[in-house]
């Protein structure tokens, strides 16, 4: 009896395991959408055409700092090392930071910064007058609200079709819009992962076109 027994246990537990795992991946492949698309009516900018324009084609990281680039860029520096560095090497990523035209020199101090540490060619400075940051952030939909000077310390993810993605049942704020950039656990232990999930689901669904092609 033992040893068909054990027979069992060695055939029958490895297929245990994968049904688990394969399970867990159609389960947990996708980062969820909070706000199907970032519309945003830029007819007063010549900056930008279209928020869906801007984004599209990119997994962006998005950062409002408004006119409080100095008192913000310590979380910007926790954003960089965590994440940032991270993923800058992955063509379809990009950092997108949201400022007002008055920071145009703190915006200079704080590029040569983060240039002494990493390549900030993924990072993308957007001046923009404080009313049209607000306009676009109202657009995200979120449970947090920019401060008077439009700054956040905030960090969110926006995918290639300009939706917003977050989790919607995270375990501690249960709607999970932004990531603080403040706690270095939650761009470790959170943010991190939603965006290794958000490139894996891209890389796999191109990975299926190229199939279903063939």
């Amino acid at each position: 009896m033992k040893k068909p027994l054990v027979l069992g246990i060695l055939f029958i537990l490895p297929l245990v395991i994968y049904l688990f795992f394969a399970s867990g991946v159609n389960r947990f492949g996708r980062l969820p959408v909070l706000t199907e698309a970032v519309s945003w009516n830029a007819s007063d900018s010549d900056t930008l055409l279209s928020s869906a324009n801007f984004f599209e084609g990119n997994i962006s990281t998005v950062v409002f700092l408004g006119s409080e680039v100095e008192a913000y860029k310590g979380f910007l520096f926790n954003f960089n090392q965590k994440i940032y560095k991270r993923f800058y090497q992955f063509t379809d990523f990009q950092t997108v930071v949201f400022v007002t035209p008055d920071q145009a020199e703190s915006v200079a101090t704080l590029l040569s910064e983060l240039g002494e540490i990493t390549d900030t060619s993924r990072y993308r400075f957007v001046f923009l007058e404080s009313k049209l940051i607000f306009d676009l952030y109202s657009t995200l939909q979120t449970d947090q609200t920019l401060s008077g000077s439009a700054a956040s310390p905030y960090v969110f993810i926006i995918d290639k079709s300009a939706a917003l993605r977050g989790r919607s049942d995270d375990e501690d704020k249960g709607m999970l819009y932004g990531y603080d950039m403040r706690s270095v656990a939650e761009l470790n232990n959170k943010m991190e992962d939603d965006v290794k999930v958000l490139l894996a689901e891209y890389r796999l669904a191109l990975k299926k076109n190229y199939a279903d092609r063939k």
